[in-house]
């Protein structure tokens, strides 16, 4: 499976679990609502964009939800708390 086979199958995974659309997502991964359709119709990603997206699915998959078969998963990033 190539890496933008890996974007395609967890953006659509994360839009049937979350009700999203897949424009809305597009929207917040990859600030632009058609990225992901451009990528589908044979467009390309940068390692980098790449790299962020799945940070991003990663850090923001729904407990309740399995992750894609076949898809490497980054380890969620640590989130720090504001000094109280």
């Amino acid at each position: 499976m190539t890496l933008c086979d890996q974007l395609l199958k967890t953006a659509d995974m994360f839009c049937a679990a979350t009700g999203m659309s897949r424009a809305r997502v597009s929207t917040i991964v990859l600030s632009g609502g058609l990225r992901i359709d451009h990528i589908e119709a044979g467009g390309d990603i940068r390692t980098k964009s790449f790299e962020r997206a799945m940070q991003w699915f990663s850090d923001n998959w729904p407990d309740e939800a399995s992750w894609p078969d076949g898809v490497a998963r980054p380890a969620k990033a640590l989130k720090l708390e504001a000094a109280e």
